[in-house]
């Protein structure tokens, strides 16, 4: 029970590593191009580093949220069928 227990937790952390993959790599390659844009360009506008930003993980969010759903309903699903072996 307890490696049950143990496998879970460590599937639940990958799983949220991997969901959170998308937007996080969304901001970063977006933030590291408008940061050279500032340095570039000279202007340090603090908008124009959020709000694209911003956009960025929203359309990635977008474009990867089916996935993401359904990673997450079928690890749902998957602990929902272990609580009858686990619980006493």
């Amino acid at each position: 029970m307890e490696s049950t227990l143990l496998a879970l937790g460590r599937e639940a952390v990958l799983l949220a590593l991997l969901v959170s993959a998308p937007p996080l790599l969304a901001a970063l390659l977006v933030g590291l191009a408008t940061g050279v844009l500032q340095a570039a360009t000279q202007v340090q506008d603090p908008a124009l580093g959020v709000v694209p930003r911003l956009a960025a993980v929203l359309v990635a969010l977008g474009v990867a949220g089916p996935w993401i759903g359904a990673r997450l309903s079928r690890f749902a699903a998957a602990c929902l069928e272990l609580v009858p072996r686990v619980a006493p």
